[in-house]
């Protein structure tokens, strides 16, 4: 049995097929029953070598981005020539700047208007944090949400950008803190925690739990710790989680708490300072994390 362009073929018993796409042909592996022929290459027909030559000659645009204020389907009448170069006539000229008028009135509301303030404060922040185009899409998806709502009116659009952008990264477990969203977005923490605050309360979001594992690695690179000791403080991590330890617990606490832990029992000198100004914690939370978890791991000497 074959399945390809939502067709069944039953014309065999046997379930092993191969697709020809010199001949076009589905063949079946077991009896070399032809299956389906003259299949329809859904490829383009011209070949491409470099990037430059590939978007001259492609004739589809991108695809659809939520990150864009109209989604990437923005429709611009400019210029004084038709498709084929020619200048159009005084008629055509006036006819299209009418169109283009029109089509501009039409466009221009205030949703859009706020959309597009707030996606391009969007692409800013997500820059400055280096977060992925799948987290940027995320949060915009949040954002429209959050718009349809009602949520912004008498609020900071950049306020609610930012909650929505670490909302998205809470998702998609890209590590990165309040802090450090507050930072890059350059407002109070009082706006910013609000914003959150208020996403996740009326748009009914159930926020997944901090993963401290996500930041191990990120805390690590910042002090030079070696992967030996990363790994031990993945091993100490998965033991900690098992008791129950890190519930309720700040995740950078715990991390630089189990990374100077680690670097203790391979003797890697390692100043608590360095640790604690790597993960943006105190050097007090560190030791009472630390202590903790040498208590209740085993691990006091």
């Amino acid at each position: 049995m074959f399945n390809i362009n939502n067709r069944n073929f039953i014309e065999c018993n046997h379930s092993n097929s191969v697709l020809d796409k010199t001949q076009g042909e589905a063949v079946c592996v077991d009896c070399g029953l032809v299956l389906s022929e003259e299949l329809i290459n859904q490829g383009p027909e011209w070949r491409a070598y470099t990037l430059e030559e590939y978007k001259t000659k492609k004739r589809t645009g991108n695809p659809i981005s939520y990150s864009r204020y109209d989604k990437g389907l923005h429709t611009s009448i400019i210029g004084f020539r038709d498709a084929s170069g020619n200048l159009l006539s005084s008629r055509q000229k006036r006819r299209a700047w009418r169109l283009r008028k029109w089509h501009l009135r039409a466009t221009k509301d205030s949703k859009n208007s706020n959309l597009l303030k707030a996606m391009n404060e969007l692409q800013l922040l997500s820059e400055k944090l280096h977060v992925s185009m799948a987290v940027q899409e995320k949060a915009a998806i949040i954002y429209r949400k959050a718009l349809e709502a009602n949520l912004v009116k008498g609020r900071t659009i950049a306020g609610i950008v930012a909650g929505s952008l670490y909302v998205a990264c809470r998702f998609t477990k890209t590590p990165k803190t309040l802090n450090e969203v507050i930072k890059a977005s350059m407002l109070s923490r009082r706006v910013v925690s609000m914003s959150y605050r208020l996403i996740v309360k009326e748009l009914k979001i159930k926020m997944p739990h901090h993963d401290p594992l996500a930041y191990i690695s990120k805390v690590a690179e910042k002090t030079g710790i070696s992967g030996e000791i990363q790994g031990i403080a993945v091993r100490l991590l998965h033991e900690a989680r098992h008791q129950k330890i890190i519930l309720g617990k700040d995740p950078l606490g715990m991390v630089s708490a189990l990374l100077y832990i680690a670097c203790q029992l391979k003797g890697q000198a390692t100043t608590q300072k360095e640790i604690a100004n790597a993960a943006g914690v105190t050097e007090v939370t560190l030791r009472n994390r630390k202590k903790e978890l040498e208590g209740k791991l085993g691990l006091k000497k």
